[in-house]
């Protein structure tokens, strides 16, 4: 039986922060294997094992001054192959929605039926600034609201995988539709056009919103090796913790390079060809692209980890929802507060407390009760976030704005933000090969919540420095506060000044951003991965409605103020965030390994009642 008390020695352990792991996952935790391993010998007072120690390490292992140093083990082949899959995602949709402003706002230059313009701002529709910018900001909110119902679908009826492959179908007829705009007999007449364009949205959207959701922790399932933290042997012999968390937050690191990789490449090079060979090759190429998911996703079906569907859990979860948090309802807050404070506040949901009694509709076990516990406090964590993404989006509108009133020497100023993935792209590996391993070796527990806390600080700071801009900008323009005049010349000063903005906005979302995929996939109960996630995605959607509020600053003489209220919130957010739920940070080991032990003790004592008679 592969749960007896041993010590695992890997003989092919390559380097210590990158441990090669099985070619398959281990067997599932069963309640028998979790009943074996909480029966261990305590760790010795030096720190040392002996060979009859227990393979999953004790708390003296975890924590304390003879701490095991933890490491995490390689990124496996199906991880990515879904990770190509995402790059071909975003370059096709990011590619694609980085023209629809031009194809809807300015009309067909005189003598042209592709949009093409050498000389100047390529166009199609002439729909206008506000028509435009409406029916972008319902992409936007539609390709944010629709993965709570891919999500919904995938959990309960067809598993991540199959819903994932439906919804890249849905997107491919989208992405035709789209082409089919700009055919030359529907691109010359508008009306017609338009109507093409937005059932394209509202198909490929569909797509898109399934897929956003799903293939996230699709990517996440890819991991092979231990479902819980494993004492193992490096290739010096020395004694670690090989931790899935780690393995699955290097996973999604290199899952968000992907993202950055293609919305990067995809921009790039289709704002140059709807200019020069017009909105048919910005609409196709993308396109063509897009047609290897399908390829890729057929390749490996034999090898990926595919979760089936559990069945819809919703009538559960809104019954322990109502059970548990019903003491609140109460016109006096000092009620609520004595039921909010009780430690009993989530064990009145479970069966165990109504031995004898179980009401009939308590159709679940403890475990779920936990899981749900968990999914909450994920949800939780995701509340702050908006806050987060309306600083982060600064460098899509406003810093790109920015950019054209600074001396650019001919770069095209909507160019100047593809900084940000080109700076993800060499930092991801550095973070991952040489910053967190030395955290690690040094001792700090960088945890996902201390993570998401740097995030807001980091994003902020960035705030901070385009506000500082934006006053030399005013300080040196020749139209001083109103450097936005298009008639005005640039301010002397290079735009290269937003580089460090950039920069810094993309380490914060090395830790804010990839820490709340990692957050929303490992913190969820297992029956809800995708909705918790879809939830996740679906902050930024909020911050786009926050954003709204905060129009009215983004134009002259006041876009200091916006960077200033921007940075301030973000700060803000972060400071709360971290006093609501540092709490939790101690808690991290524990909320990870729910989910991976028996729920049943009358089980786990007749398995270990089987096993000692084998």
């Amino acid at each position: 039986m592969w749960s007896r008390r041993n010590e695992t020695s890997l003989e092919d352990v390559g380097e210590v922060e990158e441990i090669p792991l099985l070619d398959k996952p281990f067997p599932p935790s069963s309640a028998k294997d979790s009943a074996a391993r909480t029966s261990v010998e305590p760790v010795e007072e030096d720190g040392s094992l002996d060979e009859g120690d227990a393979l999953y390490p004790t708390e003296g292992e975890k924590h304390g001054p003879h701490a095991l140093r933890r490491v995490g083990g390689k990124i496996s082949w199906p991880a990515y192959l879904i990770g190509f899959v995402e790059l071909c995602e975003r370059f096709s949709y990011n590619g694609t929605a980085a023209v629809f402003i031009n194809f809807l706002q300015r009309p067909l230059p005189p003598g042209s039926v592709t949009g093409v313009n050498p000389n100047g701002t390529p166009g199609a529709l002439g729909l206008g600034t506000n028509a435009a910018t409406a029916i972008t900001q319902f992409n936007t909110l539609w390709v944010y609201v629709i993965p709570l119902f891919g999500a919904y679908i995938a959990d309960s009826r067809l598993g991540r995988f199959r819903t994932v492959c439906y919804s890249v179908g849905i997107a491919m007829a989208g992405h035709i539709l789209m082409i089919l705009c700009t055919f030359p007999s529907i691109i010359t007449r508008p009306p017609l056009a338009l109507t093409v364009f937005i059932g394209a949205l509202l198909v490929m959207g569909l797509g898109t919103g399934g897929f956003k959701s799903n293939i996230s922790p699709l990517v996440a399932e890819q991991q092979r090796g231990p479902a819980r933290m494993t004492v193992v042997r490096d290739a010096q012999g020395e004694r670690v913790i090989l931790d899935p968390a780690i393995t699955t937050a290097r996973i999604y690191m290199y899952f968000y390079l992907m993202i950055n990789i293609g919305a990067g490449l995809g921009q790039i090079s289709m704002t140059v060809a709807e200019k020069y060979l017009g909105f048919w090759a910005a609409f196709t190429l993308p396109t063509i692209l897009f047609c290897l998911c399908p390829f890729v996703l057929w390749y490996g079906h034999g090898i990926y980890t595919k979760s089936p569907p559990e069945g819809s859990v919703l009538p559960s979860f809104l019954r322990i929802l109502h059970h548990t948090f019903s003491p609140l309802l109460t016109r006096s807050l000092r009620q609520a507060k004595a039921a909010w404070r009780n430690p009993q506040f989530w064990e009145r949901a479970k069966p165990s407390m109504y031995a004898g009694h179980r009401p009939r509709w308590m159709a679940y076990d403890d475990a779920f009760v936990e899981e749900v516990r968990r999914g909450v406090l994920a949800c939780a964590v995701f509340v702050f976030y908006p806050l987060y993404w309306i600083s982060f989006n600064q460098m899509n509108n406003n810093m790109t704005s920015q950019a054209a009133t600074m001396t650019t020497n001919g770069v095209p100023n909507d160019v100047i933000n593809n900084t940000n993935p080109i700076a993800l792209m060499v930092l991801i590996p550095v973070f991952d090969a040489y910053i967190y391993p030395a955290l690690r070796r040094s001792g700090y527990n960088f945890t996902p919540l201390k993570r998401i806390f740097a995030g807001f600080m980091v994003v902020s700071s960035a705030m901070v420095w385009a506000g500082i801009l934006q006053w030399y900008v005013y300080t040196t323009s020749p139209c001083g506060y109103g450097a936005n005049d298009p008639a005005c010349g640039p301010s002397p000063m290079s735009v290269w000044w937003q580089t460090g903005a950039y920069v810094l906005i993309a380490i914060s979302e090395i830790f804010a951003s990839i820490t709340g995929l990692e957050y929303a996939f490992t913190k969820a109960p297992t029956s809800m991965k995708s909705v918790v996630m879809a939830l996740f995605l679906s902050t930024s959607a909020f911050a786009s409605v926050i954003g709204e509020v905060l129009n009215p600053l983004a134009g002259d003489p006041l876009l200091i103020w916006n960077y200033v209220v921007c940075a301030t919130l973000s700060f803000v957010a972060g400071i709360i965030f971290w006093i609501s739920f540092r709490k939790l940070d101690a808690d991290e080991d524990q909320l990870n390994e729910i989910g991976h032990q028996g729920h049943n003790s009358e089980e786990v004592a007749e398995e270990e009642a089987e096993d000692s008679d084998v």
